[in-house]
């Protein structure tokens, strides 16, 4: 890159912030007596719950912490999908005309094809896996060929009650990728940042007048609407790199994440603000970053060079260690659970690479 505001291993380092976020709040959160996120939907139940293992913290404060807050890796993944997008297919100085009728045509189909494909090199192996230790542990989950086929299509997300359909349930993130993809190439690619503006206003206009506890918003987002603002900030920011010229120390970005996390804090208690919090969130990493010593950015570093496999394979991990927190304790059960899943990336990673990368 041109500037080093976001280097490739500062970009790297997040990923693995918001990885060991996901991974430890889907487990966390599992756990009956924990603290509820929100994440779909705005419950004051979730907040209440919230505020009063704050002013009355024990030892498990720090899982209520991760199961509550945990889930909001997801909107750092979607700005570095925005961010990678911009850098991959209009940081160059090809021509921005694409062609028309049905050139046109291919070029979208091709786009969307190779996209997809990609994401089911990750998808196939994690699934797999997961339903065969799915099958042979408790609480086995009732699969139907429709749903698992929707799955492998990444469409299910915009099925009826896609909480309840999805298994294991973080692989929602699947169909809103594919979701994002197709939005970005039909309509963002090359536009003017003022169609991003728009669209992101779009998406926050229909999420502002529902109920914040109903379905409707639960069904928004788990789609592209719920996850446009991160991903809209991420083409913004890859389309203005080449302006942001400036270099703190970082004393000035630890500063930011104090004021970052209390801002989160506070705006997590209101409906309105909760529907901007991914700001914060993408600042706040961004901050944690730059912050960091050189040998704890090395450590994200590598956690995020894995991300994708550790993604797909902390479920599993998850399926067969959380009786431990359930029945034994819970940080014995999430000891184990982390030890496991680090060491499951590092196969299912081995396993995605032997897999042929798509072609574009």
């Amino acid at each position: 890159m041109k500037n080093e505001f976001l280097t490739r291993d500062e970009c790297t380092a997040m990923r693995g912030i918001a990885i060991l976020a996901i991974m430890l709040h889907n487990y966390c959160h599992f756990i009956g007596k924990i603290v509820k996120e929100n994440e779909y939907q705005f419950f004051n139940s979730h907040n209440e719950g919230l505020w009063q293992v704050i002013t009355h913290p024990d030892t498990l404060l720090p899982v209520h912490l991760l199961s509550y807050f945990g889930h909001y890796g997801v909107p750092v993944f979607l700005f570095l999908s925005g961010y990678g997008l911009v850098m991959k297919y209009e940081a160059s100085s090809q021509p921005s005309s694409i062609g028309e009728g049905a050139r046109t045509l291919w070029r979208v189909g091709d786009f969307i094809r190779y996209h997809y494909l990609k994401l089911l090199r990750m998808l196939i192996v994690g699934f797999t896996i997961f339903i065969i230790v799915d099958i042979m542990t408790p609480g086995r989950f009732q699969y139907h060929w429709y749903n698992v086929v929707a799955q492998l299509l990444m469409y299910i997300n915009v099925l009826p009650t896609p909480d309840k359909i999805i298994w294991p349930g973080i692989y929602w993130f699947f169909g809103l990728m594919i979701e994002l993809y197709i939005v970005y190439r039909l309509l963002l690619y090359r536009q003017k940042n003022w169609v991003v503006i728009a669209l992101v206003a779009v998406c926050w206009l229909l999420q502002e007048f529902c109920d914040p506890e109903g379905e409707t918003l639960n069904r928004l987002r788990y789609n592209f609407i719920g996850g446009m603002l991160p991903f809209g900030i991420g083409i913004l920011v890859g389309r203005s790199i080449d302006k942001i010229h400036f270099s703190m120390s970082r004393w000035f970005w630890a500063m930011v994440v104090v004021i970052v996390s209390a801002l989160i804090f506070v705006m997590c208690f209101h409906y309105q603000s909760w529907l901007w919090i991914p700001i914060l969130i993408i600042v706040g990493t961004i901050a944690i970053v730059k912050a960091m010593s050189q040998k704890m950015k090395n450590l994200m570093v590598w956690f995020g060079s894995i991300s994708a496999a550790m993604f797909v394979a902390h479920p599993i991990a998850r399926k067969l260690f959380i009786n431990v927190a359930l029945r034994q304790d819970i940080y014995d059960g999430l000891m184990l659970y982390v030890i496991a899943t680090i060491a499951l990336s590092w196969a299912v990673k081995k396993i995605i690479d032997q897999i042929p990368s798509p072609k574009l």
